[in-house]
């Protein structure tokens, strides 16, 4: 059984960095697409930021050049890099990753940026 940890969140200003981890209980090199999800009240969850299995990085427009996505192997820990946060960033931000076709969420961690 997979589990995935959110944490790093809080009330942070805007403009600053944040670099939340996504613990993985498993072998988090097997865990592949891995995608960071963020939610905002009244909006579906949608991705930021995916790192497929071939390496290959994906970002939504709205974060290009201000997040970044990587894995710590040795740590079995994801990370969302976000720099140059914006109040429109605030949301519960969620990790997923597959192992094989079986689908793994994180419970979520809390961003909020005030202006």
């Amino acid at each position: 059984q997979v589990q995935l940890v959110e944490s790093g969140g809080g009330l942070v200003q805007s403009g600053g960095p944040l670099r939340p981890p996504c613990a993985a209980s498993g072998i988090i090199s097997s865990l592949h697409p891995l995608a960071w999800y963020p939610q905002a009240p009244g909006k579906q969850r949608e991705p930021v930021a995916t790192l497929a299995s071939s390496g290959t990085i994906f970002y939504r427009d709205s974060v290009k050049g201000r997040f970044t996505i990587s894995r710590d192997n040795a740590k079995n820990t994801a990370y969302l890099q976000m720099n140059n946060r914006k109040p429109e960033d605030t949301a519960v931000y969620y990790c997923r990753a597959y192992r094989g076709l079986t689908e793994h969420w994180g419970q979520g961690t809390q961003v909020t940026v005030s202006s």
